[in-house]
């Protein structure tokens, strides 16, 4: 397999890369038509319909976060 230089860009305020199109398709995964996130939608309202879609954010609160104010 050749090798690739591929560039650390801005994707919203998170830091990520691209994969290029040749990769996806020697792994078998076809972008265009959302194969990789296939079943994610009825995976999600099973966990819906099951009332386990709670926000658990606080769950993850950091040390000093009652200091705060909001």
């Amino acid at each position: 397999m050749r090798s690739r230089q591929i560039t650390i860009r801005p994707i919203g305020n998170s830091q990520g890369f691209v994969i290029p199109k040749p990769i996806l398709a020697q792994l078998g995964l076809d972008a265009e038509s959302g194969a990789v996130r296939k079943g994610w939608a009825e995976v999600a309202k099973k966990i819906a319909e099951a009332g386990d879609d709670e926000f658990v954010m606080d769950e993850f609160a950091n040390a000093h976060d009652a200091e705060l104010a909001w």
